[in-house]
């Protein structure tokens, strides 16, 4: 089996608005994201993070360049990736009106798993990330960190090899974020493919195995904590991205 669970190949995203000039929001970016492997995509709002991330998922489909998924491409054979790929957006909500297992059930059942296979799971994902208090709560009364943990159990409900979050931790208390990034590390140890993207350079330096740093569309270095530091020739991750992008005006 090939090595790569993700690759991304001169990939651009170009969105064209009803007026003005076109915004290259992905700039030919080339990546390869390995199984098995916590991988962070990492840089400031802006910087091309979620619309690289949707290209990943199919939501979103590339200007121009090549994506392959688990051995599928986005574009042709976006059913397949879509059966092995988990995409957790950082807008994403609930439907209110429904409990918060009836939630994660009724995504396994868009994923055609099987009433019994489905039951099964559900309540491994509930045990697993602490809900089981709250199973029985209609979404709507759930507070953010609840909500949020809700929303992992629906993108991993039918155990993709490949999970992508996008900002997982953005908005819940320290608390609440310290648990969720325990979690991602599990997600490591069971064989997971773990992308995740970030503006917050503790997050990235406790999980990550490997970092793309991104900025203004373009990819600026991957590599290991410490190939970065070396690269950048600085000894903590915030500096390096600086030194890297070469501006030090940047709103992380």
């Amino acid at each position: 089996m090939d090595d790569k669970a993700i690759s991304l190949v001169q990939t651009c995203k170009v969105f064209d608005p009803p007026s003005g000039e076109p915004v290259v929001a992905v700039d030919k970016i080339d990546l390869e994201v390995r199984r098995g492997e916590i991988f962070g995509l990492l840089g400031p709002n802006g910087a091309g993070k979620t619309t690289t991330l949707r290209m990943i998922s199919t939501i979103l489909q590339p200007t121009s360049g090549h994506l392959v998924v688990d051995g599928f491409d986005t574009v042709t054979q976006s059913n397949e990736v879509r059966r092995r790929l988990g995409f957790l957006s950082g807008d994403t909500s609930l439907y209110k009106r429904l409990k918060a297992r009836e939630m994660v059930e009724f995504f396994g059942r868009l994923y055609g798993m099987s009433e019994s296979e489905l039951a099964a799971r559900v309540a491994e994902l509930f045990r697993v990330l602490d809900m089981e208090s709250y199973a029985e709560t209609m979404c709507e009364a759930l507070s953010s960190g609840t909500k949020q943990k809700v929303n992992i159990a629906r993108t991993m409900v039918h155990n993709p090899p490949i999970l992508v979050f996008d900002e997982p931790t953005a908005g819940l208390d320290v608390m609440v974020a310290r648990s969720l990034t325990d979690f991602i590390l599990s997600l490591k140890k069971s064989g997971k493919t773990v992308v995740f993207s970030t503006h917050i350079m503790r997050e990235a330096e406790r999980l990550c195995d490997r970092i793309g740093m991104i900025f203004r569309g373009k990819l600026l270095f991957v590599g290991t904590l410490d190939e970065i530091l070396r690269e950048s020739g600085e000894n903590n991750l915030e500096d390096a991205f600086f030194a890297l992008a070469g501006t030090e005006e940047i709103a992380l």
